[in-house]
């Protein structure tokens, strides 16, 4: 079985759960920029509604890469935060880089990329759904028997990406986690079974 690897630098994840909630990130609402001059340089677009989210963001990218500067650009007239930060061996960290969006081109991950996340599903997972997905309350009306009608509510998950292939990641490792989900269309899938969405409160959450 393989190592997680080291870049020609000598970076080594420094742990799987920043590994993971990074790749997560990335996966998500992420991208890799290579000029052709000059280093790497990862974008992470966030919500500015979220600042514990932007927060986590940042120091999960600070403890990912020692010594890395970090920059947040906020863009008042969209309500979006744009994290940034450059290093010389992105495409080694986040392999899954290559030319156009990602839900253009094969979104594979990598044997070492597995070791890693197989030791920390969860933070996979709270990376993805921090990025692109929500967790919000479904509310619906019945007619009973007795002819009143009753409004019920009940939680959910979301998560929405583009590329098939980063959903079908994503519902793995909800497997992995036996949590129980549903394609609701084309770019969302649906968590919303009682224990399923009590399994991911207790590390996701409401975005704050």
């Amino acid at each position: 079985m393989a190592k997680p690897r080291t870049t020609t630098a000598g970076w080594f994840p420094p742990d799987p759960a920043t590994y993971a909630y990074v790749l997560g990130m990335y996966l998500g609402d992420g991208c890799l920029g290579c000029p052709e001059r000059g280093n790497p340089h990862i974008s992470i677009t966030l919500g500015s509604e979220y600042p514990g989210i932007l927060a986590e963001c940042i120091t999960a990218l600070e403890h990912l890469v020692e010594g890395l500067r970090v920059h947040p650009w906020h863009d008042p007239r969209v309500a979006r935060v744009n994290v940034r930060a450059t290093y010389a061996y992105w495409t080694d960290v986040l392999p899954q880089h290559g030319p156009g969006r990602k839900h253009n081109r094969p979104i594979v991950l990598r044997e070492w990329q597995r070791i890693l996340l197989d030791k920390a599903p969860e933070h996979f997972l709270r990376g993805l759904i921090h990025s692109d997905g929500c967790r919000t309350t479904n509310t619906f009306k019945t007619k009973l028997p007795s002819e009143r009608v009753a409004t019920y509510s009940y939680p959910r998950y979301f998560f929405s990406n583009e590329s098939a292939d980063i959903r079908a990641i994503f519902c793995e490792y909800c497997d992995r986690l036996e949590l129980r989900w549903t394609q609701s269309n084309r770019r969302n899938i649906s968590i919303a079974h009682r224990d399923s969405v009590a399994r991911l409160d207790e590390f996701v959450g409401p975005k704050f």
